[in-house]
C-alpha cells in the first residue's frame, strides 16, 4: 500500500470517526435508490445519506478498488497477454482476444470506460497471478480502508453471495480513489484512442454535470443500476453514490445541486501558508509566522461557523529553525471539533547578539 493511500486511509477513518458529532440537516434532497449517500471528499463529512450501511450488490462499482489495487501494485507499462479465462469472461465487455497482448494502463482504461468484465480478469491475473489472489487483495485494501461492510469475490463485480458493499462503504473507496491522480486521469477520460482501440467512457455525467471526474457506473440484473461518481467545483468535492437506482443520472445531479448549495467549503487553512505566529525569546525576531503542515476545508451548513485555535507552547526560544512542529491549528464548528493541522515554524530565528557582543562590533574601524 502506497504512503499516499496510507496517510488517505488514516486520515479518512480518523475523520469518520468523529463525524458522529455533526448531525445531517433536515433532508431537501431526495433519491430513487434503495441506497444512497453523499460525502465531502477532504472532511468525510456526510451531508446526505438513505439506508447507507444496507449491504447491496454493488455490480461494476466493484471495479474502482480493481482499478485502484492495479494501480498500487502493478506496472502500468507492464505487458499483459490475455488469456483464454479472460478472454471470454462474461458480462460488458472491451471484446479482447485471447493470446492479445495489451499494456496494463490499456486495460485499465478498458475496465473504467468501457466496464470491460474481461478486463478486469486479465488485469486481475496480471497483477497477482489468479483472479481468487487479486480478490484477496481487494478485501485487504478494502479492510485498510475501512470498508467494514463489504466483500469482493472477484474483480468485475458479476452476482455473487459473497460480493458486496454499502453505500458507505463505497463512498470511502471513492474518496481514497479520487486522490490517486492516474485512476482519476483514466476515470475522467470521455473518449480514448490507445493499444489500437477506441474506448468511450459510459458515465455520461463526465458531459453533464459540470465538474464531473469520474468515478463508475454498473448493472447487473440484481444489483439494478449502481453509480459512484466525483465532481468537484471552487476546489470542492464531494463524492455520490447510488445503489440500485433506476434515476440515477438525475438523482446525483440533484445530490451535487443539493450539496455544493447547502454545504459550501470553508478554507481555513492551505498547505505551506501563514496562518498565525508565534513569540520568540531571545532572537533577532521577537515573532516566527507558522505555516499549515496540511491544507483544512470543512463544509458549512447554513448557521454554522468555522473557528481556527492556535496551540503553542509560547514563547519559543531561539535559535528556532524553519520546518519544526510547534504545534497545532484546532478547528471548530459551532464549538466541536472538526479536525487539527499541525503548525511548522515558517522561518529560521538566529539567537540575538549579546549587548556586549553588539557594543564591541559597533567600535571596530570599519
Amino acid at each position: 500500500m502506497s504512503d499516499l493511500l496510507k496517510k488517505t486511509a488514516a486520515c479518512a477513518l480518523a475523520v469518520w470517526m468523529v463525524l458522529w458529532a455533526f448531525p445531517l440537516r433536515a433532508e431537501a434532497v431526495s433519491t430513487s435508490a434503495t441506497s444512497a449517500i453523499l460525502v465531502d471528499v477532504d472532511s468525510g463529512r456526510v451531508l446526505y445519506e438513505h439506508n447507507a450501511d444496507a449491504k447491496m450488490l454493488i455490480a461494476s462499482t466493484t471495479k474502482i478498488l480493481t482499478a485502484l489495487v492495479a494501480i498500487e501494485e502493478g506496472d502500468l507499462s507492464q505487458t499483459v497477454t490475455v488469456s483464454r479465462e479472460a478472454a471470454y469472461t462474461e458480462g460488458s465487455s472491451m471484446y479482447l482476444k485471447e493470446g492479445e497482448k495489451l499494456t496494463l494502463e490499456t486495460l485499465l482504461y478498458g475496465l473504467m470506460l468501457c466496464s470491460g468484465n474481461d478486463a478486469a480478469v486479465a488485469i486481475a491475473q496480471a497483477v497477482s497471478g489468479s483472479v481468487e489472489a487479486f480478490a484477496q487483495r481487494m478485501n485487504a485494501m478494502a479492510a485498510e480502508l475501512g470498508m467494514t461492510g463489504s466483500s469482493f469475490a472477484n474483480p468485475n463485480g458479476l452476482d455473487d453471495e459473497k460480493h458486496y458493499s454499502t453505500a458507505r462503504d463505497m463512498a470511502r473507496l471513492a474518496c481514497a480513489a479520487v486522490n490517486n491522480e492516474t485512476l482519476v486521469r483514466i476515470a475522467s477520460t470521455k473518449s480514448i484512442t490507445i493499444g489500437g482501440r477506441t474506448m468511450t467512457n459510459h458515465n455520461k455525467l463526465l458531459s453533464w454535470v459540470e465538474g464531473c471526474i469520474g468515478l463508475k457506473t454498473g448493472y447487473t440484473q440484481a444489483a439494478g443500476r449502481t453509480l459512484v461518481s466525483c465532481t468537484e467545483r471552487n476546489g470542492q468535492r464531494l463524492v455520490a453514490v447510488t445503489l440500485q437506482d433506476g434515476n440515477d443520472w438525475a438523482d446525483h445531479q440533484a445530490l451535487y445541486d443539493y450539496g455544493f448549495s447547502a454545504y459550501p467549503a470553508k478554507r481555513a487553512a492551505v498547505l505551506g501558508k501563514t496562518v498565525g505566529s508565534a513569540r520568540v525569546e531571545g532572537g533577532e525576531e521577537a515573532q516566527v509566522p507558522l505555516v499549515a503542515a496540511e491544507s483544512f476545508a470543512w463544509p458549512l451548513a447554513q448557521g454554522e461557523t468555522l473557528e481556527t485555535q492556535l496551540q503553542v507552547d509560547e514563547p519559543l526560544t531561539a535559535p528556532v529553525t524553519a520546518g519544526t512542529a510547534v504545534g497545532e491549528a484546532v478547528f471548530t464548528v459551532n464549538g466541536r471539533e472538526a479536525g487539527r493541522v499541525t503548525l511548522l515554524c515558517g522561518a529560521d530565528v538566529a539567537p540575538a547578539l549579546a549587548p556586549a557582543m553588539g557594543l564591541l562590533k559597533a567600535g571596530l574601524p570599519g
